[in-house]
């Protein structure tokens, strides 16, 4: 089990290093060879599209046939097979389709990945967030890293070398896994009926939706609005190194009192600390206070999305655990990120980053109001249940 640990805990940094290598430079490198600004967009768009589909239905496959290693091992041999494609296109038409083609087996695993870790971390008596905190030191320590790697090689036009350099190890290493199954018997499509139709989790999912689409928002802006006050591309990319690092001492600990407080309740308070944030954000004027900042995604990201899959976890059936981390997932990286696309364009256009910040406050607050009322309700509801069988 130790060995086992040890695997998913390089897995979860490694896998993460390759995110460090597509979230701040493959835009650099679609303008690099030549698309306009609305092909780039278009091009960016595709990945959170795509997961809204792909999530659920390879969560499913999982779970349908029992095993996570199996089915990661298909998705990042396909998913870097579709990368050299994508690399080697020339034209937007071919590049479009590969990269439609590599996010369809990418995004996927991360859910999966997430799933694997709970259930190895559970089997080693240790917590999630132990285990999936090694995901943000990888991130954070390439993101700070690749920069300097990109000039060695020679820009970003090499891109491809170092994403590439960075999958051999996870594959090689996934090989070594053992496989996690759940004990109940292969779901069905029937069975899935119930997981799906989850007034609870269809609920939780919805506001969940609400509170991150203004993170989400963030993401896509974070590195303009920067630029916009003078920051250079090193202090860019260090903001997004101490958001990651910022994480790990959240996954680390906050197991420990996970037990303390009810998941809801916790993201609820976790909404108004968003407010705060997207506050200072709008009001800054200098990219050094952004920087700072990003530290503040230990207590808002970080702890929502530890209460999130613990959450998740604690509704959906153990049969059915990779296939609610999928539609988890799916809601924040799919839905989400392609409505923050669309408005977030649209409320930059109109208001400039200031006003789509104010409006990402509101939107958290009110967001997290619901979910301290519906703490609330199904606490009521659980007490009036205790008194009528009492």
């Amino acid at each position: 089990m130790n060995r086992q640990l040890a695997i998913v805990k390089a897995l979860n940094a490694l896998y993460y290093c390759s995110n460090a290598v597509l979230l701040p430079y493959l835009p650099l490198y679609f303008a690099f060879k030549g698309y306009t600004a609305v092909e780039v967009g278009l091009l960016l768009m595709v990945g959170p599209f795509v997961a809204i589909v792909a999530q659920p239905v390879w969560g499913y496959v999982s779970d349908r046939f029992q095993t996570v290693k199996w089915v990661l091992l298909l998705l990042w041999s396909l998913q870097l097979l579709c990368s050299i494609g994508l690399f080697t296109a020339t034209g937007f038409p071919i590049t479009l389709l590969f990269t439609t083609l590599l996010y369809f087996f990418l995004m996927p695993s991360s859910p999966l990945l997430d799933s694997l870790t709970i259930r190895s971390a559970f089997d080693a008596g240790v917590s999630y967030g132990t285990v999936r905190m090694w995901g943000s030191i990888g991130f954070s320590i390439f993101a700070a890293l690749s920069g300097a790697m990109l000039v060695a090689i020679g820009g970003v036009d090499n891109l491809q070398w170092i994403y590439w350099g960075v999958w051999l190890f996870p594959l090689m290493l996934a090989a070594l896994l053992k496989d996690v199954k759940a004990s109940a018997p292969p779901i069905t499509l029937r069975s899935l009926s119930t997981v799906v139709r989850s007034r609870p989790l269809l609920w939780f999912l919805l506001l969940v939706f609400v509170m991150m689409l203004p993170h989400r928002m963030n993401d896509g802006f974070l590195g303009l609005h920067m630029s916009d006050l003078g920051a250079s591309e090193q202090m860019v990319g260090m903001a997004w190194a101490i958001a990651a690092l910022s994480e790990v001492p959240t996954f680390a600990l906050l197991h420990r009192y996970l037990h303390k407080v009810h998941e809801l309740a916790l993201i609820g308070v976790v909404g108004l600390l968003y407010v705060v944030r997207w506050i200072v954000y709008a009001l800054a004027t200098d990219p050094l206070l952004l920087l700072v900042m990003q530290a503040s995604h230990s207590i808002t990201y970080a702890v929502f999305w530890v209460s999130a899959v613990a959450y998740v976890v604690r509704i959906v059936p153990n049969e059915f655990r990779s296939t609610g981390q999928s539609i988890l997932s799916a809601m924040f990286v799919g839905v989400t990120g392609l409505a923050s696309g669309t408005l977030g364009g649209w409320i930059e256009g109109w208001g400039g980053y200031e006003s789509a910040y104010m409006i990402g406050a509101v939107v958290a607050g009110i967001a997290g109001v619901a979910f301290l009322l519906t703490h609330a309700a199904q606490r009521g509801s659980l007490r009036r249940g205790g008194q009528g069988t009492s």
